[in-house]
């Protein structure tokens, strides 16, 4: 059996807020243009600074972060696999992103009630990128720099460009979920 990846709407990151919230949990979507990359580790960074009031390194406002760890890019490649991480890992720390700005999420797996719910508040969208196939969406990967954290190696914050990257919506901004 073949499985097919229908694409319903093409969205340029960033994000128009208004294109954003016509989301509905269920869509499919493919992105052209820069997000970022954080995870764990830079989210736990990112929670400190804020803790002591000092501002982050990078602006989250009307930004979209990918929870990724890229593997080491070949010779003459931009990056290597670069498939999503389990996003609940970062539900602790994610609210108060939303708060500041963040309108969009890749990553795989489920959200806590708390993330959904700061979703909503700031009319933000969650989206799942395929598990599994990160050699796949690498390709649509088409420049990485590193602009945060350097020193934590493939947990440094990145902007990444990417072109026609293939997303699902799994929380909508009106609440709407798949999971």
């Amino acid at each position: 059996m073949q499985t097919v990846f229908i694409m319903k709407k093409r969205l340029e990151v960033p994000f128009d807020r208004e294109e954003l919230i016509k989301l509905k949990a269920g869509d499919t979507v493919v992105l052209s243009g820069t997000l970022l990359v954080a995870r764990d580790a830079a989210h736990k960074r990112f929670f400190e600074a804020l803790q002591k009031g000092e501002e982050l390194p990078v602006s989250l406002d009307g930004d979209t972060i990918y929870y990724m760890g890229p593997t080491p890019a070949r010779p003459g490649k931009v990056t290597g696999s670069a498939g999503p991480t389990t996003a609940g890992r970062m539900d602790k720390y994610t609210p108060r992103l939303l708060d500041m700005g963040l309108c969009a999420m890749i990553g795989k797996g489920r959200r806590s009630e708390e993330v959904c719910e700061a979703m909503v508040r700031n009319k933000a969208v969650y989206f799942a990128a395929v598990g599994g196939a990160g050699a796949y969406l690498s390709k649509c990967i088409t420049a990485s720099e590193v602009v945060a954290y350097e020193d934590l190696g493939p947990e440094a914050v990145r902007r990444l460009t990417v072109e026609d990257f293939p997303v699902i919506v799994v929380a909508d901004a009106a609440g709407g979920r798949l999971y």
